[in-house]
């Protein structure tokens, strides 16, 4: 491998061109307001949305932008320059977007994505807990079997995006004790049993809330 090939492409370089100049315009000029206030920039979201940045690894025939997390590296970057807790909470819509897209069923990518693509709804990804950090093997969530539904039973802790994303993204033990017996469900905000603890103070990184979400 050489130098030359560790450079950015055409098509790299204008995304990364357009990230930045969307970055520059619309977070920059607006971060310290929106962390002084505690403010999840809805707008400003929707707009990176329709840049293509809500689903970039997520497949085109899904509305996503089928590009590689190398990509996304890159758009990240740009858009950190701009707002890192913005951005950095868009790392995580994108995450749980392409999880729907690429485990989900045709049924469910078609239930969730259109509005996530365009954040009309957001995602969070709800891993941690109080007791196993982001230890997956030793999460303690349980999720059991009800018919043709599941009954969730723990708490996650320190979620990005806690109380205001529409749909959770949420790792559970469905099975025995380490890594195999761990599934993941997606819960939606307005199922019944779903809570959420009070909004975590921070030193920063208040432009998304950071809660616990209980089952």
């Amino acid at each position: 491998m050489t130098l030359a090939d560790l450079d950015l492409d055409a098509d790299q370089r204008a995304f990364q061109d357009t990230a930045r100049d969307f970055a520059a315009a619309t977070f920059a000029p607006n971060a310290a307001a929106w962390d002084a206030q505690g403010e999840f920039p809805v707008d400003a979201l929707r707009q990176a949305a329709a840049l293509g940045f809500a689903g970039i690894y997520v497949d085109d025939a899904h509305g996503g932008s089928s590009l590689s997390r190398l990509d996304a590296a890159i758009i990240f970057e740009e858009l950190s320059a701009g707002c890192v807790s913005t951005a950095a909470y868009m790392s995580i819509h994108n995450m749980a977007s392409w999880m729907i897209d690429q485990f989900g069923n045709d049924k469910q990518r078609a239930a969730w994505l259109p509005k996530l693509m365009t954040m009309e709804h957001f995602a969070s990804y709800c891993l941690t807990e109080p007791g196993a950090g982001s230890d997956a093997a030793a999460l303690q969530t349980r999720a059991e079997r009800d018919g043709d539904s599941y009954i969730l039973n723990g708490t996650k802790a320190f979620i990005s995006g806690g109380s205001t994303s529409d749909i959770y993204v949420c790792m559970v033990r469905t099975g025995g004790a380490g890594p195999g017996g761990i599934s993941c469900l997606v819960v939606e905000k307005n199922t019944p049993g779903l809570s959420f603890g009070k909004r975590e103070a921070k030193l920063g990184w208040n432009s998304q809330p950071t809660t616990a979400v209980i089952f």
